[in-house]
């Protein structure tokens, strides 16, 4: 018989142990997990990818009536980002205890979370719940919030309804109302070969990729001293940036390929859908028809990788209300990074984010978290359990 951990510690432990980062599979976690919620009484829900190998869990502790509508979701996701060409102090995924830290990939971000929650649900099932708890585990959040997408539409298709939902970012367990969209995309450039001594033969590639960076450059640029603004963020204002980029074969030869990535990040007030217009429109209607002058086969393709909304939870929300009293704080707080939230809110699910942990040890080498924010989160949590049984939510 299986011994599964028993607190928030050795949960985070076993979790860190299960390397997914997101290139690799998360079913050896995923399936743990529901083997652990099954010894307990629970049938966990899964939704996979379209290859079969990454998996979402969603499983809910009923009220004391045995219902599963409404109520209140913990959402963490289970992968985590590479460790490679970091140099860490210890082995990234055999986690240890330092001094008052617990060290390893996924303790911040965001497996110390999920296993403190672990870790509660026995104290969950004995509880009498006038409103059901959900746990809602995703893959692929660090690569564009790719998999929880399918968890929400079978969230939806049976009509469960949350009233609301907890994501355990990192937060240094202080409520976050609102985040910005990412949108992530992909540009490929085709001109056409030629040598470099006859460029009018030819049509280059990266010249043309290059209009099209500065392009994007000039308009974050006035987006930044122009607006919209939000004060409240980090960051204050929409931003952007080219990431990647790869062309040519040899300095003598006009180079027929480009290939770059890109990001932008808006302020939930602005929409990403007018930021790609003006960029696909500034390929279709100026770089297009000055690549196929010179070479009537030149294009450009534009492909969205992927796109997550930005969240803004208003403060009327009965989550918002009830995440800011059992932490006791009422600053409004908001963030560059993007998370699964906004997916839940436009799912229709008011959102906060508050989680153990601080961002700025997320994604880095020895990653930790204080021991201290894992005890915090576990009476966060007791405190949320209570306000479910005493149906405040």
């Amino acid at each position: 018989m299986t011994a599964y951990p028993a607190n928030p510690i050795d949960w985070t432990k076993k979790l860190v142990s299960f390397d997914t980062t997101s290139r690799l599979s998360n079913l050896a976690l995923i399936h743990y997990v529901a083997d652990y919620l099954a010894s307990v009484g629970l049938k966990a829900q899964l939704t996979f990818n379209t290859e079969q190998t990454k998996a979402n869990l969603w499983a809910s502790i009923p009220d004391a009536q045995g219902n599963t509508t409404g109520g209140l979701v913990l959402s963490g996701h289970t992968d985590v980002v590479p460790v490679d060409g970091q140099n860490w102090s210890s082995d990234p995924f055999n986690p240890e205890i330092r001094g008052d830290k617990l060290y390893g990939r996924g303790t911040c971000d965001m497996k110390g979370f999920i296993g403190t929650v672990l870790s509660l649900v026995p104290t969950f099932l004995s509880t009498p719940l006038r409103e059901p708890i959900h746990l809602a585990f995703s893959y692929d959040e660090e690569i564009g919030c790719l998999g929880v997408g399918s968890m929400l539409a079978a969230m939806q298709a049976q009509g469960i309804n949350p009233q609301g939902c907890i994501v355990g970012e990192p937060s240094s367990m202080r409520p976050v109302v609102a985040h910005k969209s990412i949108n992530t995309y992909r540009c490929l450039v085709h001109g056409c070969a030629a040598h470099s001594s006859l460029t009018s033969k030819g049509s280059n590639a990266i010249e043309y990729a290059a209009r099209f960076i500065c392009m994007f450059r000039d308009l974050t640029d006035k987006i930044k001293a122009t607006g919209p603004f939000d004060e409240f963020f980090d960051v204050p204002y929409t931003t952007g940036q080219t990431s990647t980029i790869r062309g040519g074969s040899a300095i003598n030869i006009v180079p027929a390929e480009c290939e770059f990535e890109f990001e932008f990040r808006t302020l939930p007030t602005q929409s990403p859908e007018e930021i790609h217009q003006q960029l696909q429109a500034y390929i279709d209607d100026v770089l297009i028809p000055q690549m196929q002058a010179e070479y009537p086969q030149a294009g450009i393709e534009l492909i969205r990788i992927a796109a997550s909304p930005g969240m803004d939870t208003a403060e009327q929300e009965a989550i918002t209300q009830l995440v800011r009293a059992l932490t006791a704080d009422t600053a409004t707080r908001k963030v560059a990074y993007a998370t699964e939230g906004g997916l839940f809110q436009h799912a229709g699910v008011p959102t906060v984010i508050c989680g153990p942990g601080s961002i700025e040890q997320a994604h880095r080498p020895d990653e930790f978290i204080e021991l201290d924010q894992l005890a915090q989160c576990e009476r966060f949590l007791l405190a949320v359990l209570q306000a479910q049984a005493s149906s405040q939510l």
